[in-house]
């Protein structure tokens, strides 16, 4: 059997552990191509604009039922399906291994990540706390409490083709809210295998109703429609910042909510007392890891001149015993690029980088045998003495850009200089640096850490950026209030009314 054909039998094996029949995905005009061959796995279709108004009609049904439902009872059928995940780990991180490409304990992680944030929901449903406020008028209280919002449109990218749809569904259903999902056009199958488990599981929870959760597939005129329906008080689209500004636009011109989490051009700083085995093992996995395909790789490297020379000679060597190969391979360190057109755009990226003067090591195609049409890459490493224009930008693919820096506070204002804001990472030994990096004068992105590399957020956390990167926070900390609508209440036990301000307005 050909690798193509065995991949394609994966798939199928995948699909049928978890009960869905692969038989389903014969035909439809979104095609399910394997980054690791360029094999076929399947074919879905774009949903009829007549299909998506009765989805949203089910939808807007279903929250008027599940809105009363009591939030610990929601958190219920969120851990069961959290159980579900856990049983069925292995077909499920098989599946994003063949059709995202993701090395096999990556893909593995993003499944724990779905476990893990429903795990984390179950107990926030016991912890939608509001406030108690005083007030200034005797015998009168004030609270703050916190309600449904309505149905939530999810929109995710290929790179986390379940674990984004998790920590906003998972959220969104605690919260009271119907989902509706629009997954990526290149991993169409992912979506199906963890949205029919989480049917399968809703179908027996008695106080589930029809439409809690909805799968439609298609391409930018859906997003379109979701983004435009005055029925979805909150769109959360993951993807480019293009897309997001596209999507703000139009759910802000019907006073809709968005929650954005966009592009990144994550840096780390490398000080002087920089520990370089850890320097060096952090730099190498959140630049090359997932092949560049993270929203928070590392993609720009600021050394201190002192630490330059000894720092890149052992991010050459590292990069040049990475296992570049097929995903399903036990010791491969970097797979594919999703496809042809990410290739093309790195590449790209690599000529202008040259031009402009850079040496750059690495970043060529790598033949991986009995996987020739897939597009696998050689990390890139890019010395620079200068901001050029492809630096600026983020190019979804492993190329990581370097340079000298001479005091903390230049290395924070280069950190910074870039219109995207997600994260950031300082490795030092200097408390002192280390402080300021974190300070209000420090790192202006959503995410900043110590002694680790901008990639490989946990679900506890608040994840999102700030800048062009949207502005979002979805997964762990109070992130759940963007989820529900918030609602001040005043109480008043008297038999008088008193006015606030002391406005007086006698009446006979």
């Amino acid at each position: 059997m050909s690798a193509a054909a065995a991949a394609t039998g994966h798939a199928s094996s995948s699909l049928a552990a978890i009960g869905f029949d692969r038989a389903r995905l014969t035909a439809g005009d979104i095609v399910s191509r394997s980054p690791l061959d360029g094999r076929v796995l399947g074919r879905v279709p774009s949903i009829a604009r007549a299909d998506y108004d009765a989805t949203l009609a089910r939808s807007r049904a279903a929250f008027i039922v599940w809105r009363a439902i009591p939030a610990p009872r929601r958190g219920e059928l969120v851990r069961l399906f959290g159980e579900a995940v856990r049983a069925h780990k292995p077909a499920l991180a098989e599946l994003i291994t063949l059709e995202a490409g993701k090395i096999t304990s990556e893909a593995a992680g993003e499944v724990q990540e779905v476990i893990d944030i429903c795990d984390f929901a179950v107990g926030l449903s016991r912890q939608l706390y509001g406030l108690t406020i005083a007030s200034e008028r005797p015998r009168h209280h004030m609270l703050e409490r916190w309600h449904p919002l309505g149905p939530v449109a999810v929109i995710t990218a290929f790179n986390f083709p379940m674990a984004v749809w998790a920590w906003n569904a998972s959220l969104a259903l605690i919260c009271g809210n119907p989902v509706i999902w629009k997954p990526s056009e290149k991993t169409p199958l992912t979506a199906l295998a963890l949205h029919s488990l989480f049917e399968s599981v809703a179908r027996d929870f008695a106080e589930a109703p029809a439409g809690l959760s909805a799968l439609i597939h298609g391409a930018r005129p859906v997003g379109e429609w979701l983004s435009d329906d005055k029925r979805i008080p909150l769109v959360s689209a993951t993807g480019s910042t293009r897309m997001g500004r596209e999507v703000a636009v139009r759910v802000a011109g019907r006073f809709g909510r968005s929650l954005l989490e966009l592009g990144g051009n994550n840096a780390m700083i490398v000080a002087p007392s920089a520990k370089e085995d850890l320097a060096v093992h952090a730099i190498t996995f959140a630049a090359a890891g997932t092949a560049g395909q993270r929203c928070t790789t590392l993609r720009r490297l600021y050394v201190h001149g002192s630490r330059y020379e000894a720092i890149v000679a052992r991010l050459k060597r590292a990069y040049s015993t990475l296992k570049v190969g097929s995903p399903l391979g036990a010791d491969t360190l970097v797979g594919p690029l999703v496809d042809a057109q990410a290739f093309e755009a790195m590449q790209t990226t690599l000529a202008a980088a040259r031009a402009a003067g850079a040496i750059v090591h690495g970043g060529e195609r790598v033949t991986v045998a009995g996987h020739e049409a897939g597009y696998y890459v050689r990390p890139a490493l890019v010395e620079l003495k200068a901001p050029i224009e492809a630096s600026e930008r983020e190019t979804f693919a492993p190329i990581l850009y370097v340079f000298r820096y001479d005091t903390i506070e230049g290395s924070i204002a280069a950190n910074n200089s870039v219109v995207q804001g997600l994260s950031s990472s300082l490795i030092t030994q200097d408390l002192s640096e280390s402080e300021l990096f974190l300070s209000a004068e420090g790192s202006d992105c959503g995410i900043a850490n110590i002694n680790i590399g901008p990639s490989g957020a946990e679900i506890g956390g608040a994840f999102g950026g700030e800048k062009e990167t949207g502005g979002g926070r979805e997964s762990g900390s109070d992130a759940w209030k963007a989820y529900m609508r918030r609602q001040t209440q005043t109480v008043n036990y008297s038999a008088t009314l008193p006015l606030a301000q002391g406005v007086k307005f006698d009446v006979e």
